[in-house]
Parts: structure tokens; sequence; C-alpha cells
């Protein structure tokens, strides 16, 4: 494979930063009154404001250069006809077949996979049907009132980020809780919250044997049997999103509640599957269908518009112009919608977890910046917290910010103040504010002309600071469902241009593996196992503080024998 610095459009870019770096966007507005006009995309209730950005139309001419050279249009083909593109893995990349509404077929190894998908998708319809309506009763004959899921990573934070977006659209009886920490407070607080009689609990796991996951749900299966009749009780309360179906029957779990997803769904992109089965329980099968159509929307906009008219295509390639050439090594999510508190978080997974990659598809060390390091917070809460640093710090951070047109709230004001700062805060960034406006500022404050001297390099702000602004018409299942289906394709351009694979995630391996010969010896299983002096000498505190006589520590729970 040629790598990205061997391709002639990356030396050509080069060549034109050196040409363009210093140029400010204050320039590129004034020379250009359309520029606002012409650096604007809409897809369908999705609207994307890129003008604020330092670029030109030669640089986005050779960015799209660097993205064909690097075969973008054959990679978007070969994802969506379902090729094996997870060489690692050997694994297709098919989270589209899960919102593919037109039913088109899509094979891997020759068998069409909607039938399963639909199929899976009805039977979680039929469920969530069943939960809402109040045909599903607990082992008092009690309706559902709470639901608790118990993943941890996609499994969780999918989930938890569409529940909270779209809180005004959940069913009005159902109280929605997500445990994810391993640490015991997070189950233990949880469970204060709920009552035996009317809680299901949603255990997600594919192989119904990751650690953290199994723990949590064997500790919430123990304090729910303190309270019911039987251990054939824990059916009526417990369902799984799994693949592993001798282990869901041995926790107690029904089969027949046992929801399924494939090989070809990576955790991280996975809420549009069955580990979404919160959020049809939380929005009712309706909405999940809308959040479906809306990634489809996005779906099929990216695979068929031309490059320089494609959303996904253009955020990423202009990600890349600041990750490689500028240095960017960060980017902030910044919603200004309460709502969407939880999207910083899930866009961090979903980026980092996908292109923090060191070595190109053909097991190279890569050359260049991969994916940059994703933070954020909601928009208001950041202006008062980080963003001094982006107006005048020495980094160059491009920032997203998102927010909705609609006014939803009643509240007289509230909605007006709050995209003021929005717009208000893109215009800043982009103008900054010179010595000579600061100036005038000053004396128009009637400030003697020593003290305005001593205040002009305080008050200054470069600006040039690049944005994009993300603008929802209103915040829905669909429109969140473009959302998100924007960022995984953001993702996965990236990863593209950078000859990485976005699809695996080697990574989080080492540090399991290790914490398992670790557990072993904090509990007392194992004698104490050759580590560096550091972890030797925690391992032992440890044991001091917590066992008896450097004894035998707490037993994590066991996974039920099989019946």
């Amino acid at each position: 494979m040629r790598h990205l610095t061997e391709l002639p459009a990356w030396n050509a870019l080069w060549q034109h930063f050196e040409q363009t770096k210093n140029v400010h966007m204050r320039d590129l507005f004034a020379e250009d009154p359309n520029r606002a006009e012409r650096y604007w995309l809409e897809v369908g209730g999705i609207m994307l404001d890129y003008s604020k950005n330092r670029i030109t139309d030669e640089t986005l001419a050779l960015l799209m250069d660097l993205a064909r050279e690097a075969g973008l249009p054959e990679r978007i083909k070969q994802m969506f006809h379902g090729d094996k593109i997870n060489p690692t893995e050997h694994r297709a990349v098919l989270h589209v077949a899960l919102r593919n509404r037109t039913n088109a077929p899509i094979k891997v190894d020759g068998e069409d996979v909607m039938p399963k998908v639909n199929a899976v998708l009805e039977r979680m319809g039929r469920f969530a049907h069943a939960v809402r309506g109040g045909e599903w009763l607990g082992y008092t004959n009690q309706v559902i009132t709470d639901v608790v899921n118990i993943g941890i990573g996609g499994s969780d934070l999918g989930p938890l980020m569409m529940c909270s977006a779209l809180k005004p659209f959940g069913h009005p009886r159902l109280r929605m809780h997500f445990v994810s920490n391993i640490d015991g407070m997070q189950l233990k607080e949880t469970l204060k919250k709920v009552h035996p009689e009317t809680t299901l609990f949603v255990v997600a796991s594919k192989t119904f044997t990751t650690q953290e996951t199994l723990t949590n749900a064997l500790t919430a299966r123990a304090w729910f049997l303190k309270y019911a009749n039987s251990e054939a009780d824990v059916a009526k309360h417990f369902v799984a999103v799994s693949t592993n179906q001798k282990a869901v029957a041995a926790f107690g779990i029904n089969p027949a509640n046992m929801f399924e997803f494939w090989d070809w769904v990576g955790g991280r992109y996975s809420l549009w599957s069955a580990i979404g089965l919160p959020i049809m329980l939380y929005l009712g099968e309706e909405n999940f269908i809308e959040m479906l159509n809306g990634a489809h929307l996005m779906d099929q906009h990216f695979k068929n518009a031309p490059l320089e008219q494609n959303m996904p295509v253009l955020l990423a390639m202009i990600g890349i112009w600041y990750i490689n050439f500028y240095g960017g090594g960060s980017h902030i999510i910044a919603p200004y919608d309460q709502y969407l508190h939880r999207l910083p978080a899930f866009i961090q997974q979903l980026d980092m977890e996908s292109n923090g990659k060191q070595v190109t598809l053909d097991g190279q060390a890569v050359a260049h910046e991969t994916a940059p390091i994703i933070w954020g917070e909601t928009g208001i809460n950041g202006q008062h917290a980080f963003f001094q640093l982006l107006h005048q710090g020495t980094h160059i951070t491009p920032i997203d910010l998102i927010a909705s047109l609609e006014k939803r709230s009643n509240l007289p004001g509230h909605h007006e103040i709050l995209l003021a700062n929005v717009f208000a805060q893109a215009e800043a960034f982009m103008r900054g504010k010179t010595a000579a406006e600061v100036r005038t500022e000053l004396a128009a404050q009637g400030l003697p002309e020593s003290e305005i001297e001593a205040l002009v390099p305080h008050k200054v702000f470069v600006g040039n600071r690049p944005s994009n602004l993300l603008l929802l018409s209103r915040l829905d299942p669909r429109n969140m469902g473009s959302l998100i289906a924007l960022y995984e394709h953001k993702i996965f351009v990236q990863g593209v241009v950078w000859g990485i694979n976005s699809f695996d995630q080697w990574g989080v391996e080492l540090g399991k593996q290790l914490a398992k010969t670790i557990l072993a010896e904090l509990t007392g299983d194992t004698p104490p196992q050759a580590h560096d002096s550091s972890t030797a000498r925690l391992v032992q505190l440890y044991r001091q503080t917590n066992c008896e006589n450097g004894g035998v520590c707490e037993q994590v729970f066991k996974q039920p024998e099989d019946k």
C-alpha cells in the first residue's frame, strides 16, 4: 500500500500550508462576501457552517485530492458492500446495515444479513411494546417503572447518550439508569433508587464474560434475589443483549429474552443494534425507527454525494488539515444543549478508540499524527471553564459548536441567550480583537494612556481560531441519528486517509490481561507475582490495608453454574 506521506497531494498540501499558514480568516471573509453561503451544507435537518476555518478553495481542492489518492471512494464502496475492511479481526464493518431502511441486500460471506437484522429489530419492538404498554409484569405482577442498563464502553455510552439527548421523547413512566463503573458505589447508589418488583435489568455483553459488566450484573442479581420468591423470578426482571446463549441461560435469563448482534458490529458503533434496546424501551419503537431513518439519510448522503459536497468528508478532511499540518492535537465537542451533555464522552470513545492507532494497515509505523484528543463540555459551561485557552492560549484547538435552532423551552429569553452565545463565540474565535480595537474600547472608558498601553497586550485576541457550527433544525430522534452517523463516517474517512484500521481496539487488551493477574493477587487466589517494584508495592499496600494478616480478600462473584 502507498502510505500517506508518499502521496502527491500530501506534498502539495505542505507547500500550500507554508504559503497560507499566516492568512487570517478576517481577510478571507473580507475578500469573499459569499464565503458563508459557499461554505455551508445541509443534509436533512443538519446544517454545517464550515466557513470559519483556515481554508480556501485551493485548500479544499487539495484535501479532496488527498482523499481520492488515499482511495476513499473505493473504501466507502467496500464498507457498504460488506467487504471485510477490518483486517486484523477478519470482519466486515456494517453498522450501516443496522439502519438500512431500503432493505437492499448486504452480504457477508455470501449471506444477506438483512433478514437477521430485521428479525432482531422486530423482537426488540415487541418487547419494548410489552414493557411500555404494561403487559410485561414483574414477579409481583407490577408494571416496570425503572430500567437499569448494565454495560461498559459502547454498551453504555451510546444508550446513555441517546436517552439523555432525547429525554423529552421518553416514556413518562420509565426511569432510565446506567451502570458501567466497577466501582461498586455506582451500582449501590442506583439500587437505592429502584424497587426489585418494578425494575428491569438489561445486561449488555456480547460474550457475557466481560468482567466489569458481569460483576455488576451478578451483584444486581444477588440484590434482587434477596427480595424475590425464587431464582425463577430472575427471568422476569433480567434480559440480555449477547451472543452467548449458554451463559445467559446459566445466569437465569430466558434465552427468548436474549437479543443478539454480530461480529460485524463494533461496540462503539452498536447503538443501532440490540445494544440500543434501552433506547427503544425509553423512546418507543417508532422513535427508534426515526433514529435509524436519520442515520440512513446520512449514510446515503455519505455514499452518494460528491466528496466536495459530502458532509462527513468535509469535516474529516478539514480535521486532517489541522491535525497533520497545523499540529492541532486535540478537538473539542461543545454542544449548546443540556440534553446533549453526554455527547462529548460518546464522541470521545467513538473517535479515540477508532483512530488512536500507531501502525498502518500493513503493520508499518505511521509517519504522521492520527486521532486527536477529543474532549469537551456543554458550551455555556465551557465558556466559563476552558474557552479562555481557546481564545488566548498557545494551542490551535478546533471546536465543533453544536446547537438546535428550535426553541423548546417555555422559559422566556433562555434560548435566545443560548444561541446568541453560540453565534458570538464562533465569531469571536474567528475575528479576535486587535490592539487598535482594544485601544479604542479602553479609551471610550476614559482610561489614561499609560493604563491603556499596560492593558493592551492582555486584552488582545489573535483570533483565527477554527470552528465548525453544526445546527440541528430541532433536537429529535431523526436528527440525532443523522448527527451520530455524521461523526461515525467522519472518523472512518480520517482512518482511510491515515491508512489505519479504525475498527479494532487492541490497545485496551494489555491492561485487561494484567488486571486479571493482579486481581488474583489482591484476593489472595495466587501468591504475589513478578512485577516492577512500583506495582508490587501497590499490591502489598492493598493487602495490608484490606486483608487480615495478608490473607484472602473478598472474592468477586462467579458466573452461576450451568443448570
